[in-house]
Formats: structure tokens, C-alpha cells, sequence
């Protein structure tokens, strides 16, 4: 039996070897039944590897990118709902944090210095400026600056004197029990003894009463 499968082999094999690239043009496709068996076997064979190409790219190819666009939206998916998920489990932290910042928001407001304290800001301002050995030629309150919680009073201050005097005025001012920011400096040679000149708004900020709910 072994022998003759070996024999039947052996004589496809030798069949084609016979196969002559021009004979393609004389295959009868009408009569395949005809063709002997080793260009049966060869047709099948391209024919199968025909069927698989065309399988892969026509319906499994689009599918893999398919699939590798779905993985991806799956990762990014379980990540939102992890953070939407410890979001909701902390929520109730969130807020009565919320709750503790909008009351100590509404004491910090409560703190800042009323109208009838800015004169007294004024006074304290130019006490710094002589107390540091400065010449004050100058103190602008302006116009009143309305913000949704607190008002803000930009007062402009010039003065004139040595360069360490300045560092120590600025120095005092920042020290005030009042809250008082400085901005937008800047200084420019005075006259021909070597004093220098400065100009520097002061921001104070004010509690605005009709604002009393914060929340």
C-alpha cells in the first residue's frame, strides 16, 4: 500500500517536471475534469490561497483594525470610569469640603478692612515711607475697583530717596496688619545727588457688605 502511494508520488512529481509554462495557454477551462492531476492539485491550491488572501483582506482585515480601535476605546473607557468612580464614592468628602471653604472663604472676606479704615491706610502708608528715610511727594487713592466678593482701592505712591531706603519702605509696607499688595513699580535716577525716584501702586481690599452670602 506504502509502495503504492510512493509510486504515485513519485510519478506526479515526474509529471511536473513535464509542465511547460506555454501549456497554460492550451488548458481547456471548459473541461477541467480533463487537466491531469498535478495541475488539478496546482489549480486547488492557488485557488485555496485565493479564497484566504481575498478572506483576510476583504472581511478579517477590516476587522482586526475594528477590534484594535475597540481595545483602545475600551482602555480609554475604563480609565474615565475610574475616575468617575472614585469621584462618586468621595463625593460626599467633596462636599462638605466645599462647605468648609465657602465659610472659611466668607470669615477670610469678613476680615478685610471696611471704608471707613481706609484713611487709617493712608496714614499708616506714609508713616513707612518718612519712617524709612524716604521723601513721600505723592499718595493717589483711585477709583474703587468692584470684584463679585470684595472691592479693591489701588492707591498710587510716589517717593524719593536712597535705593536701601526704598527695599526697607517696601519692606514696611508688606508688614502692615492690613492687607496691602504692591505693584507695578518703578524707579528713575531723582536729581543730581544720586536719589532715586519711585512710584508703586498699593492695593487694599475691602469687604463688600452686599455680598454676604458667599455660597
Amino acid at each position: 500500500m506504502a509502495d503504492s502511494k510512493n509510486f504515485d508520488i513519485k510519478g506526479m512529481l515526474d509529471k511536473a517536471k513535464e509542465f511547460n509554462v506555454e501549456d497554460i495557454n492550451n488548458i481547456d477551462w471548459e473541461n477541467m475534469g480533463s487537466w491531469p492531476l498535478p495541475g488539478k492539485v496546482v489549480f486547488c491550491s492557488l485557488l485555496f490561497v485565493a479564497v484566504l488572501a481575498g478572506g483576510y483582506f476583504g472581511l478579517i482585515a477590516d476587522s482586526l483594525e475594528s477590534l484594535q480601535r475597540e481595545q483602545k476605546k475600551e482602555v480609554t473607557l475604563k480609565s474615565d470610569f475610574e475616575n468617575k468612580a472614585f469621584r462618586v464614592a468621595n463625593l460626599d468628602a467633596y462636599k462638605q469640603q466645599m462647605v468648609e471653604m465657602e465659610d472659611s472663604f466668607g470669615s477670610l472676606l469678613k476680615q478685610l478692612p471696611r471704608d471707613t479704615e481706609v484713611p487709617g491706610l493712608i496714614d499708616d502708608i506714609s508713616a513707612a515711607a518718612l519712617g524709612s528715610g524716604l521723601t513721600l511727594k505723592a499718595i493717589d487713592p483711585q477709583a474703587m475697583v468692584q470684584t463679585e466678593f470684595y472691592k479693591e482701592l489701588p492707591i498710587k505712591v510716589q517717593v524719593s530717596g536712597g535705593y536701601h531706603e526704598m527695599g526697607s519702605f517696601v519692606s514696611a509696607v508688606a508688614s502692615l496688619p492690613r492687607i496691602v499688595t504692591l505693584h507695578d513699580f518703578s524707579i528713575s535716577g531723582a536729581g543730581e545727588d544720586g536719589s532715586l525716584e519711585m512710584e508703586i501702586t498699593a492695593k487694599t481690599y475691602q469687604y463688600n457688605p452686599d455680598k454676604e452670602d458667599v455660597k
